[in-house]
Order: C-alpha cells, then structure tokens, then sequence
C-alpha cells in the first residue's frame, strides 16, 4: 500500500519503511509524527482524495535533522566589474514512514 502526502507546500509517494527529506519541521528528532493531509490511497483499491482522503492518516518517525548540499548563487554583470556571490543550504527534515491506516 502507498500514499501520497502533503507537507511544506511539496507532495511525496510513501509507502512503509521508506525515507523522505521534508522541509523542516517543528519536532525532535526521535519523536512520531501524523501527517492526515493524505491526498490518495493506492495499493488494492485505489481511493482519491477532494481534496484529501477522509480518515486516513501516515504516522512517521522523525529521524534527524539537517541541512542540504550548498547551491551557489553567481550574478555577474558585464562591464561593470560586479558580480555577487551568495551561496544557500535549505534545512530538512529526515522521515521514517511508520504506517499508512485508511
């Protein structure tokens, strides 16, 4: 059985014992989680949400925290002798998927 979530504005396909990286979230690392914004059941039957699935929910098992490889931002502006160089990490969330319950 899978499920397709929402978390941080972003949609996964999870199914059990499986690992996502999710925007960061509000919790310790250690800690269960439940995650009821289920948009779609699949395995057997296949169950579509309007837009989320009633009475179904993922719980999961917050694994660390962390941040992302750096993406360097490079503006160059020519014949100006101007450039700007930023560079950014985004931070996130390691999941564990627990168990998917219709």
């Amino acid at each position: 059985m899978y499920a397709i979530i929402e978390t941080g504005g972003k949609q996964f396909r999870v199914e059990e014992g499986s690992k996502i990286f999710v925007e960061k979230l509000a919790s310790e690392a250690g800690s269960e989680i439940v995650i009821d914004k289920v948009l779609m059941l699949g395995g057997g039957d296949v169950k579509v949400g309007a837009p989320y699935v009633e009475n179904a929910k993922v719980t999961a098992e917050v694994v660390e925290h962390g941040r992302g490889e750096k993406v360097v931002i490079f503006k160059k502006w020519r014949r100006n002798d101007s450039r700007k160089k930023q560079g950014h990490r985004q931070d996130f969330t390691a999941l564990k998927i627990k168990a998917i319950t219709a």
